[in-house]
């Protein structure tokens, strides 16, 4: 049974804009610490968009996000700087730098926020490397890689600085199945063994099912949430749309 106290991430009337051009509007909900939680939706209805909010890079037109109680966008100097080392990151393309290898990759972020020595940095790379199951991978370029590996790389990166909030972009997205299903049991390895909260981006429905404890629905045309709850249950919504959208992907 996961955590109800007071939530890690708290959205209050969240309303994102590019201009005059709004996107999202008043969203409301709540993540708790230990929860994998997804936000999910049909395509152009603000997946993204929110994520990008969620993690400080764009500033919302109306409305807050709270970490652990702090406006994360109101946040200034070494508080804001505080949070956002609360948060670890992976882009849906990995965005890994294709000039360094893999170890050298997790070094850096260490190397620029971190006071640690440069053997230390390089056992925290290891060890993290080691997580995601690349140990045996520390000296090769992002281009040797496959794409599930990319992606186990970029999460072992958004991991070294040891936040409390790991954020996934599309994790299982363009993956084959098998190599999909892997994906869905590290992070519920991570989650459990690390006790990470983690929030999804993602449309990959048997991923949902396999791991989310709850999701958010957004809807293009509303610029809202049209459900919340466990994927389970959004199969027998009454709202027709979300119950046929669930129900698509739902386990036998």
């Amino acid at each position: 049974m996961k955590s109800r106290q007071a939530p890690l991430i708290q959205v209050s009337g969240l309303t994102a804009a590019y201009g005059d051009e709004v996107i999202l509007e008043h969203l409301d909900f709540s993540v708790y610490s230990g929860e994998i939680f997804v936000i999910l939706g049909g395509s152009g209805c603000g997946k993204s968009t929110l994520l990008k909010h969620l993690i400080g890079l764009y500033k919302p037109a109306a409305g807050q996000v709270l970490i652990d109680g702090v406006d994360l966008h109101a946040a200034e100097g070494d508080l804001r700087l505080h949070l956002l080392r609360t948060l670890g990151v992976m882009y849906q393309q990995g965005a890994l730098f294709g000039s360094l290898t893999l170890l050298e990759n997790l070094c850096l972020p260490l190397e620029e926020l971190s006071e640690l020595p440069e053997a230390a940095r390089r056992l925290v790379a290891t060890m993290n490397l080691a997580l995601v199951g690349l140990a045996d991978h520390p000296h090769r370029y992002p281009a040797e890689l496959s794409g599930g590996m990319r992606k186990r790389a970029a999460i072992a990166r958004a991991l070294v600085l040891g936040p409390r909030i790991l954020f996934l972009d599309e994790p299982s997205a363009g993956l084959d199945p098998v190599t999909s299903a892997e994906m869905d049991n590290l992070i519920l390895r991570l989650a459990a063994s690390l006790g990470v909260t983690c929030v999804l981006v993602s449309h990959e429905l048997p991923s949902i099912f396999a791991i989310a404890d709850r999701v958010i629905m957004l809807d293009r045309n509303s610029r809202g949430i049209i459900a919340t709850g466990a994927p389970q249950q959004l199969r027998h919504s009454d709202n027709r749309t979300v119950a046929q959208f669930f129900s698509r992907g739902a386990p036998d």
